[in-house]
Formats: C-alpha cells, sequence, structure tokens
C-alpha cells in the first residue's frame, strides 16, 4: 500500500552516505529501500517497490562511476535532481572502548584510502574492508566488537549507538560525492523550472564533429559544467558523451537543443532538473551527537 513517505533505494544499508544524500533532497520523512547493489535500485523502481533511485554519480576524488551511466541508459528512467553530499568520515566505536585496545579498522575500501594519512600514524592496526561504510558500523553494533573500530559518516554512529572516537580524519576535507534522483516518468514532477540536464548522444568519427557541438553551448551561452565519454560497446572509435549543462533563460537551452539535434545521432535527454544549490536542500539533523575524544598516538 502506498504511503505519503516517498520511498527511496538506495544502494547499501541506512545511514550510508546515499541515504544521507537521500535525506539531504527529501528531508528525513523518507522510507529507504536497502539494495545491494546499483542496479538492484532500478529493478526496486522497475518493480513499484521504490518512487526514487538516489545514487553516486561521481566523487571529487575518485572520479566518475563508470557503469551508472550505463545503467542509466538501460533503464531509461528520468534524472529529476542532484544533491551533493561532503564526505566527512569519522572514527567510531562500541561505548566505552579505548583506542588503545583496538586491534583493527573496517570499512569501505575507498574510505580507508581516503583516510590513509591518519592510519599512516597508527601502522598496528590491521584494516578490514568491507563494502559498505555503514555495514561495518552496524557490524560491530551486532557483535559487540571491542577490539575494532569503524570509518563511517555521523549518521552510523547515531543509528548503530556507537560513539566517535575522532572526527574527520579523511585527508582531503574537501571531497564531495555528488548524487543523482531519478523516478518513473509517471512520478517526473520537478520541483520547479529547470535550468540544468543531462544529455547523452553520439557525434560522427570526424574532424571537428565534437567541436560543432560545444560551439554551440558556447554560443547560446549555456554553460557546459560536465563531459563524460564512454565507448559504445562492440564499436571500434565510437563513443557515448554524457554532457551537463545550465542555463538562466529556458530559450537558451531550447535554441541550443535544436542545433545540436543537427550534429548528433542517438541523441538523450536524460533529465531536465533544478541544479543543486547549497542552501536549498534540507539537510539531515544532528541527533544525539557524541563528543570529540580525542586520540593518542602511540610513541
Amino acid at each position: 500500500m502506498k504511503t505519503d513517505k516517498p520511498r527511496v533505494a538506495i544502494q547499501g544499508i541506512r545511514a550510508s552516505f546515499h541515504e544521507e544524500a537521500a535525506f539531504r533532497y527529501f528531508g528525513e520523512n523518507i522510507e529507504a529501500i536497502e539494495c545491494n547493489s546499483f542496479k538492484q535500485t532500478f529493478e526496486a523502481l522497475k518493480n513499484k517497490e521504490a518512487d526514487y533511485v538516489v545514487m553516486a554519480i561521481e566523487n571529487s576524488i575518485a572520479g566518475s562511476i563508470l557503469p551508472n551511466y550505463s545503467l542509466m541508459m538501460s533503464y531509461s528512467y528520468p534524472v529529476v535532481g542532484e544533491v551533493y553530499v561532503p564526505i566527512q568520515l569519522h572514527l567510531m566505536a562500541l561505548p566505552g572502548v579505548k583506542f588503545d585496545d583496538v586491534k583493527y579498522v573496517t570499512s569501505h575500501p575507498i574510505a580507508i584510502r581516503q583516510c590513509i594519512d591518519f592510519f599512516d600514524e597508527y601502522p598496528h592496526l590491521k584494516i578490514v574492508e568491507s563494502n559498505d561504510t555503514a555495514a561495518c558500523a552496524k557490524r560491530i553494533r551486532d557483535e559487540q566488537l571491542t577490539d575494532t573500530v569503524a570509518i563511517a559518516n555521523t549518521l552510523a554512529a547515531q543509528l548503530y549507538g556507537l560513539d566517535v572516537l575522532e572526527r574527520r580524519i579523511e585527508s582531503n576535507k574537501l571531497n564531495f560525492t555528488r548524487f543523482l534522483i531519478l523516478t518513473t516518468h509517471e512520478n517526473n514532477k520537478r520541483k520547479g523550472p529547470a535550468n540544468k540536464a543531462s544529455l547523452c548522444f553520439q557525434v560522427n568519427n570526424e574532424v571537428g564533429a565534437l567541436a560543432k557541438v560545444l560551439n554551440i553551448f558556447s554560443q547560446e551561452n549555456v554553460n557546459m559544467s560536465k563531459i563524460q565519454s564512454m565507448p559504445v560497446l562492440g564499436k571500434r572509435n565510437e563513443y557515448n558523451f554524457y554532457v551537463d549543462i545550465e542555463w538562466e533563460d529556458s530559450k537558451q537551452f531550447d535554441n541550443a537543443i535544436r542545433q545540436i539535434l543537427k550534429y548528433t545521432h542517438n541523441f538523450n535527454i536524460l533529465g531536465e532538473y533544478q541544479r543543486y544549490e547549497q542552501d536549498s536542500i534540507p539537510k539531515p539533523k544532528e541527533k544525539n551527537a557524541k563528543r570529540y575524544i580525542t586520540v593518542k598516538k602511540r610513541e
């Protein structure tokens, strides 16, 4: 039975960065549909088990998540929004656990790599990789591990009752992940006038073919904020170009699209939506925030 809460499919479990992205976009009054893979999130949407998909598409350090572009093309669900989430990583453990007694640290391998400077100071710690940051926090709670710390976000510490031993241990404090919001065509309702779009197209393999398209964007005062190429499977020297564009006046967008259709083929508008503005999205609330516990380095 359909409820008033939007059902949002996320990759991972509750308190993952995908749920944090969902909170930032929709607010906290949602029903998170946990999925083991990005493909499962699209299947949940297809099977009407979810109303929306929240999907990471790029990270400011790791770059684009290329398989997710292919998923967008395969399922053809429209993009209706985006949100950027700062990747803030904290060290957490069961209440009462002292850092000096910790032997293992567990998290997603990318999260571990992003904290490498911190753990260089503690070579005695053994790294245990897992497939999800929030799942690591949950495992510590479920198995009552007193010799293990997890690297995860604030939501994970709150949900699974862990103490934050040290905040912001990531090496790069300016790291963000961009998430796209997708839904069915029937549910495609924008929050307001669109000023951004995601496109996919191909051009002929000849001199200046792509430049003609890019020049049209420039002439119409349309800003291209991203371009990503991916080979077309089974076709040598043919590429799909995934492009994000932004505009101030919808006429600029309309004029640009009308002209570039002459120079492209297999053209698709993946979605028209409002570009992310830092202050326009509701942020998850900090509940029962744990205090800092200074970690003393071993001599």
